[in-house]
Order: structure tokens, then sequence, then C-alpha cells
């Protein structure tokens, strides 16, 4: 090997590189164990919310000494910059996927036209979005254009007064297209930035904020989030602000006395129609029955109230609050007072007038209701896009508040209103995403300078949070949560000591069965080894990359395929010393026969990663990006480093075994007719496949949320539970709902599409507390509804973490997952056709491919109602597959290298004879590799953790059946479709060597 020397030096400069990047990851944890250990010591466990003053005391310890040398001029602010990133499964924290309303956009950008073409357009837009996939804005314009003599240009829609310097009535529809496609991004474009500037305001370590394409949908990871309601609450606020006139409330309480009357009769209608329904599928009820049960309704409605009832309080003489009811009636009373019926009730005086509900007061179950002095219009008496500064301080008793200034504008208008209520001795309420925070009067007279405060019972982290969002802007549209994951601390520390433990049994079992196949020789490869995991942590540390629990996956099983490409040179020495060659010469000689196979393996792979990088999202490119690095450091350690160590071998008489007393004639004389056995290896996967696809057709797959949508809980329990016990309480409460064991017995996956459809934190919210109530009887004594939400570091039950995906972006999703198996496919026979040059080798590789992945459908179609572990078919899912695509192709293309080889140098052999040669060859070669592989995935397997256990379950099938398949299936069908040319080629051969002779 020339330059031999430059590839030490490269090697040494590149580790010592790779040890300083890692070192500020060591660093780093080191100070922050530190400042654990410093929080838990400040703050018992005996204070009230511990878990939050712990980590607001730890990040204060942080803070305090970031700028502290801590190692060689190193600060741990410095060190963090720097360190290994680690996701969200392995750090704990939020991952949302933020869907800014593009229809909101529209709306504001036609000034809230009304017009039918308008409305009708949104409407069906609304429509083909929910039912399929697709960009909100063109799926608009494509409901638009089904009304032929409808314009976008309309004085209606488009042609206002906010856009009239680029549309006016006679421009085009095309045109005024281009300019609402440029808007609508610049308001997704100013939403991503106010989103950017509220985060890094937060105090999230290693934020990571990025648009997705052009669907109006950010994405936001906060790795090591605790306070997870406070993050939600933080990125879905759209920061309207707006300060309005408020009614005393005794002026609107007559109307609401009238609504209680109205509603008696209404109430009233809806129970009779309700009785008559169930009155008509009561057939088995006898006449007596349905009259007690009449009865028994017509008293218990007498003196029914259906708004006064409900009433906790009522508000003060003079006050702005009308009354008090308990949160969970909120929704029943503003269904109530939405009504058509109910709001012709109001005075003339009154009719714009707007019902409110107040900010809930901490540790109470009561919400006040206000109603603000609304107008034709509908806008505010002063809006909060006047505010310049906002900032979190205490008024004179000592109580949180936010204190704001305004503009010229502004202040000039804030005078105005104050001096109103001052004069009237009313209140003017502050209204923030239409909740009161407050509504305060006037008793020292107006305020000049355009200085204003809202108070509202604030913790110091809500008015960090409040003045914060009203800093960065109110965002241009509502964003909703689409697609959320939550990962409790706890359950983050367990998957890192899982993945550490399946990494380094797997480890350990590959350097010692490399010294106990290969000996000496095995013992340099696992030096390469060392190296190789040394850059791949490196690099990963380097590049700023997001190391997830499939990225450890990953970064094992490179391990394993690494091994794949020692093994092949290996063998090549082997022949080639077995061809009676001098060992320095076989040395030369097995490692040029080798590279073309390796290389073809590791691209065909690295094929696959590429694929999954492109269309995977979240962890799924973690695994991409570190298998991809490991491919490429695999391939350099494995041809340089090794034979740096083996290349001197031969020279000066010095010999290398390759081999061990126990492996010397392993597989030497192995004579396995693969030919003739193809025939029996059709009808095997024949049965296999039929069996495949009657389960799959008749049972189906057990789809995760990611593909049909849904919000899926993991929650730990204090003792075992019965699963289908709970799940039967959870149908009864949400009528469609799920649970089965995940991992140990006291811990449940808990999935329901109740509400699937709903945005909003009030829905999640909802969905969270029902969930609670269902499952209180099976957690310990005491956990109250905080202990059982929030999972903390010292959580020991509860949700330990959740998952939310809506319909539509479950269905993109899904879509974009059938893409990449299908587009890796493609590029995989593009490949193969290239290198190859045969059109046979590309259909039986892609043949065998897809005999592989109908196999593993139907192994997790048929076992996933009783495997003691989850089988979703989710994006980890399609992950393994076209892992399992990539490591097939891997070993195919290493048989179909040595059978082009031996055809090329065996030109006399038959066909058959070519091909049974060239794989009794390579069987060495294919056992080392599979077992090495299978091991390491068993290892991950068994101690990896559950949440990869189904990603594993399918790489370890795919192993088996991969292997299988390119021996028996892509070289068969190979064979059988160049059967004919081939035998052609021999006769022309042997023609030709008979026209020689007679010449």
């Amino acid at each position: 090997m020339q330059n031999k020397g430059i590839i030490k030096l490269f090697a040494i400069l590149f580790g010592l590189v790779s040890i300083y990047q890692l070192s500020f990851t060591f660093i780093a944890n080191k100070v922050e164990d530190e400042a654990q250990a410093y929080a838990n010591q400040k703050i018992s466990e005996d204070r009230e919310d511990y878990a939050t003053l712990r980590d607001l005391e730890e990040r204060r310890y942080l803070d305090s000494i970031g700028n502290e040398e801590v190692f060689a001029g190193i600060t741990y602010n410095t060190a963090k910059a720097k360190e290994l990133n680690k996701g969200l499964d392995l750090k704990g924290g939020i991952n949302v996927i933020l869907q800014i309303s593009v229809k909101d956009i529209l709306r504001e950008l036609a000034n809230g036209s009304q017009d039918p073409a308008f409305t009708q357009a949104l409407e069906r837009a609304d429509e083909l979005q929910r039912n399929g996939s697709g960009d909100y804005l063109e799926l608009f314009f494509q409901a638009f254009e089904e009304n032929e003599d409808a314009k976008l240009a309309s004085p209606d829609i488009f042609a206002n007064q906010a856009l009239s310097e680029e549309i006016n009535f006679d421009t085009p529809n095309a045109q005024v297209k281009s300019v609402i496609t440029r808007k609508v991004d610049e308001s997704i474009t100013s939403a991503f930035e106010v989103l950017r500037k509220r985060i890094d305001k937060f105090g999230v370590t290693q934020p990571n904020i990025q648009r997705l394409g052009n669907s109006g949908r950010i994405l936001v990871e906060l790795p090591g989030a605790k306070d997870v309601e406070r993050v939600k609450g933080l990125l879905q606020s759209t920061a309207q602000l707006e300060f309005w006139d408020v009614y005393k409330g005794q002026e609107l309480f007559p109307f609401l006395g009238q609504a209680n009357e109205k509603l008696k009769t209404l109430v009233g209608e809806e129970k009779a129609e309700a009785q008559t329904d169930s009155t008509e599928v009561s057939d088995d009820d006898s006449i007596d029955d349905l009259l007690e049960n009449a009865e028994e309704e017509e008293t218990a409605e007498q003196g029914e109230n259906p708004i006064f009832d409900l009433i906790q309080a009522t508000g003060q003489q003079g006050g702005p609050v009308i009354a008090s009811f308990q949160i969970k009636d909120t929704a029943t009373v503003g269904k109530y007072l939405r009504m058509p019926q109910v709001k012709a009730l109001l005075p003339a005086e009154q009719r714009y007038a707007k019902f409110v509900w107040g900010k809930p007061m901490r540790d109470s179950e009561l919400v006040d209701l206000y109603a603000l002095k609304g107008n034709k219009t509908g806008e505010p008496d002063l809006s909060g896009s006047v505010i310049t500064d906002a900032t979190q301080t205490y008024d004179q008793l000592g109580r949180i508040v936010v204190s704001m200034n305004m503009n010229g504008k502004g202040a000039k208008k804030w005078e105005e209103m104050t001096t109103k209520a001052y004069q009237q001795g009313s209140q003017i309420a502050i209204v923030l995403d239409d909740v009161v925070y407050s509504a305060p009067g006037l008793s020292s007279g107006p305020i000049s300078g355009g200085r204003s405060q809202i108070s509202g019972d604030f913790t110091v982290a809500e008015g960090k949070d409040l003045a914060n969002v009203l800093r960065a802007g109110k965002l241009p549209a509502s964003a909703d949560i689409v697609q959320s994951e939550i990962v409790g601390p706890s359950l983050g520390q367990e998957a890192i000591d899982s993945g550490i433990n399946s990494f380094l049994i797997a480890l350990l079992f590959v350097l010692a069965w490399m010294i106990f196949y290969y000996g000496k020789a095995g013992l340099f490869a696992d030096v390469a080894l060392a190296v190789n995991i040394l850059f791949i942590f490196g690099i990963l540390a380097g590049l700023g990359a997001v190391l997830t629990l499939p990225g450890i996956a990953g970064i094992v099983l490179t391990i394993g395929m690494s091994v794949d490409a020692n093994v092949l040179i290996f063998e090549r020495i082997k022949e080639e010393l077995g061809k009676g060659k001098a060992q320095f010469e076989a040395i030369k000689d097995g490692f040029g026969n080798a590279l073309s196979s390796i290389l073809d393996a590791n691209i065909t792979t690295g094929l696959t990663g590429v694929i999954l990088l492109i269309f995977g999202t979240g962890p799924i490119k973690g695994f991409a990006t570190t298998l991809l690095i490991g491919i490429g450091t695999s391939l350099f350690t494995a041809i340089f480093i090794t034979r740096v160590f083996i290349d001197g071998y031969g020279k000066n008489g010095k010999s290398l075994a390759f081999s061990t007393g126990a492996t010397k004639n392993l597989f030497k004389n192995v004579s396995i007719k693969f030919i003739a056995k193809r025939k029996v290896a059709y009808v095997i996967s024949g049965i296999a496949i039929v069996a495949s696809l009657g389960s799959l057709l008749s049972v189906g797959l057990n789809q995760g949320v990611d593909f049909v949508g849904g919000r899926t809980y993991t929650v730990r329990f204090d003792q075992a539970v019965n699963p289908t016990e709970i799940e039967n309480d959870l149908v009864a409460e949400f009528g469609s709902a799920e649970a089965k064991t995940f991992g140990a017995d006291n811990q449940l996956k808990i999935t329901t599409k109740y509400k699937v459809e709903e945005e909003g934190t009030e829905v999640d919210n909802e969905i969270s507390e029902k969930l609670y109530g269902v499952l209180q009887d099976y957690l310990p004594a005491g956990t109250s509804y905080d202990d059982f939400a929030v999972a903390n570091e010292d959580s020991e039950v509860g949700v330990m973490s959740s998952m939310k995906v809506g319909p539509t972006i479950a269905d993109d999703i899904k879509e974009a997952s059938y893409w990449a198996v299908i587009g890796s496919l493609i590029v995989v026979f593009l490949y193969i056709l290239f290198r190859f040059r045969k059109w046979q080798f590309s259909l039986g590789a892609v043949a065998a491919v897809f005999h592989d992945v109908l196999i593993i459908l139907g192994v997790f179609s048929a076992t996933y109602s009783f495997m003691p572990f989850n089988m979703e078919i989710n994006q980890a899912f399609i992950a393994a597959i076209l892992t399992v695509v990539g490591y097939s192709l891997n070993d195919t293309v290493v048989v179909f290298d040595r059978i082009r080889e031996y055809f090329n140098e065996y030109t006399d052999w038959p066909f058959n004879k070519t091909i049974n040669s060239a794989l009794n060859s390579t069987i060495s070669r294919t056992v080392n590799t599979s077992l090495t592989t299978l091991i390491v995935l068993l290892a991950i397997f068994i101690f990896g953790g559950e949440s990869i256990r189904g990603f594993m379950f399918a790489l370890i099938i795919g192993v088996i059946v991969g292997t299988y398949s390119s021996l028996f299936i892509a070289t068969p069908i190979m064979y059988d479709t160049a059967k004919k040319k081939s035998e052609d080629l021999l006769k022309r051969k042997e023609e030709e060597k008979e026209e020689e002779e007679l010449v």
C-alpha cells in the first residue's frame, strides 16, 4: 500500500480531533451533574412543586458559572454549545409540528370577506385536506376555480384597499395567485421568526426550529424542556393582545336571567327529542317502566335552570364580572350563550356584546364571565400592535405583573380610553387570546405616556413567558399542534441506559468473535473497529448532529455491518493463500479483489440511507445520519487502518494466520448445489408469500398513530395491571381506545382517536383529564392530576411520554413512507443495472427485496395481536424496512460480484457450475456477516429498550430472510432469466474454439 505514512498521520490527527470534539460533551455533563447535585441538596423533596424549583435552581447555578473556566480554557457555555446533542428520546422534552393556519391568513388578506365564492372555496379546501393531503393554498385555488365566474380580484375578496398596490379589479387570477402565494409565504416566515424569538428567550439549550417545505408547518424541538404545558402555551399563543371597554356585571345580569328562562324551553325540547328516540329503540321496556322514567325526568326538570344552576358566585356590585362558573361548565355555558335564540334576547344597545372568560386563578376551579363592549366591526378599541416593550416585574404589593410600553399612537389612544373609564367609573379589560387577564378600574386618573400593566395571579415563569410573547409579537395566524411527541426525562434516562447496555454487549460480542474466528488478524480488525466508533461519535459531535435512540441502533448496526468489509478482505486473503501465493502477494491481491464487493455492498446500503434521510423525520433522520456516517468510516478503517497493521506481514519472513485452530478448515470444502435446489426454495417462498398476503388481506396491519392519526400515551403504574380491563374502561369513556402492555407489566401504551380532528390546548387538556379520571383507581392513592400528567426526573407513575398526530399530517407521513420505499427500490435497481450491465441481476435483486418485505409485513400482520411488545406500522418500521432492503442488497451484491468474477475467470464452466461455485465460495463470508449482525440485533432487541423493540424485531426477521433470499431467490431468478443467453454464449465459445482447432 502506497502512502502508508500519510494514512497513519491522517488517522492520528482525525482521532485527536474526534477526542477533542467529544471532550466538550464530557465537560458539559460533568458540570451539569454538579449543578443537579447542588439543586437536589438545596431543595428538599418536602417542598411543594420541588421538581420545578430544583429545575430553576439548577438553571441559576449553570447561569452563574457559565463563563468560568472548567478545563484548559473551556467554559461550561462553550462546552454546552459544542457538545454531542441528545435527541428527545434520550433527554426528554417536547417535539411538535405546528400548522400555521393558511386559512386565517387568507381571511386576513381578504379583509374578512364574506363573499360566497370565497367562503365556499375555504370550506371546500377544508374538505379536500381532511380527505387527502396537499398544500392548503393550492387546494383553495383549486376549489375557487370550480366556480368559473368567480374572480380572485373581486373588490369583495383580494382587490381590497390593503392589497391595492398589487391587485386591482382587472388583475387576472394567475397573477393574483402569485401575489397571494407570496403574501402567505411572508406571513409564515413572520410566524417562524416570532416563534424563534419566543424560543430563544425560553432558556432551553440546543433548541431546533425549522420550516417544513411550503406547507405552513414549523418543526420545533426542545430537548430537555420539562414544563410541557408551559411550552405548548408559549408556542400556540397567538399573543393577540386587545384592550376593550367592558360592561359592569349588573348590566348583563338581567339578560342572563332571560337567557335562563329561554333555555328551559330549548333544553327541554332537546331532552324530549332524545327521550322520543330512546323510546323508539326500547321495545323490550314495559309501558309502566317508561311511564315511571318519564315521571322521574319530569320531576327532575321542574326547577332546572340551565344557566343559574351552574353559577357558583355572582360578580361584585360595580365590578366587571357577571358571574363565576366551574371550569368544567364553561363549554356548556358558552354553547348556550352562542345560540341564536339566546343572542336575540340582548337589548339593542348590547347586541354587539362579546362574552369571554377570565384567566382561572391558581388552585381554583372557578372562572369569571365578562362581557366586552363590542361593535359592528368586532375590532377592539386598542390592539397589542402598539406594544414596543414588555417586562415581567412586581407591583406595589409584591405581586407579579407584566409592564408594557406603547408607541406614540398607542399612548394617545390609551390616554383617551383611560380618561373615559375614569370619568364613567368603568373598567378596561386587558384581553390576550380571548381571555381576560385583568379588568382594572381607574382610581387615580387617566394614564399618559403609554405605560400599562397586566396582572393575573402569575407565577414568575408565566410572567416571563407573557412578556416574552408580547415582545416577540403576535403570530399572523393561529398555530395548531398537528403532531407532538413528549418524553419525560426519566424515560429518556432509561433509554440512555438501555442504549449504552445494548451498545456495549454488541461491541464485546463482535470483538470476541473476530478474535475467535480470525486470531491475530481479528485483533487488528477490532482495533480498526474501535477507531471506527471513535470517528463516528467525533463526526456526530463535530457536525452538531442529534443522537437519538434509533441513532444508537444505527451505530450498533454499523458495528455489525462494518465487520463485513474485514470479513470479505480476510476471506479473499485466505483464498489467495490457498492458491499457493506468498503471504505478501496474497494480502495485496486479497485487498484488491475484495474492494469491488466492499464498494458495491456499501453503496447499495448507503443509497437506502440517503432515501431515509430525504423522506424521514426526527429520529429516523438520526438513524439515517449515523448509518451513513458509519458506512463512510467503516470503509476507511477496513480498507486503510486494517491494512496498515497487516501489510508488513510476509516481508522479512513474518507470517500472519487468518484463522484459528477451531476455524481453520471451516467452510473449506462446502459444495451445495444451490441451483438444483431452487425449485424447492420457490415452493417454500411461494407458501410464505401466499400466507403473508392472506394475513395482510384478512387481518391487516396494526397501523400506528403516525399513519392513522390519534393520541398515544405511555403510562406507568406502581404495580402490574390488566390491559383488557383498562381498555374496556377507556372504550366506555372515549368510544375508541386501545391499551397494550408496553415493556413491563406495570406499563401500558394507550391509544385513542377521540377528537383526533380537533386541535388546541383545551382539547389536549380535556383528553388528559379524562384519561386521569379513567386510570385514577389504578394509580397509588393520593396521585394528583399534576403528578399524573407531568413527568419529571423522579416520576415513577403517570404519563411517561405521549404523542399526537393529526389525520392530515398522518396522511402526509404515510405518503412520504410509500415514496421512500418505492424510491429506494428504483434507485437500487438502476444502480445494480449500471454496475452489472444486465437487467437479470437487477430483476433478481429487486425480486428478493420484494420477497423480504412481503414476508416481514406478513409476520407483523400475523403476530401483532399476541406479541408481548409493540408491533405498530409506523415511521420506525419504514426505517427498518429500508434498512432490510439495504442489508439484503448488500448480501446479494456480494454474491453477484463473485458470480461475475467467476463467469469471467472460468469461461469453460457451465453456467450452473459457475453460480454454484461462486455461492459456495461466499458461504464463509455470508455466515460470518449474518451471524455477527444477528447477534448485534438480538443484543439491542433484548437490552435496548421497549421503544425500539418492534423496530429491532423487523430487522432480525429481515436479516434472516434477507440472507436466505440472496442465496435461494435473487440468484436463482437471475439464473432462470439469464440461462438461455448463457447457453447461447457458451455455444458460440465452443464453435469459435472448434474453428480455431480446424485452422
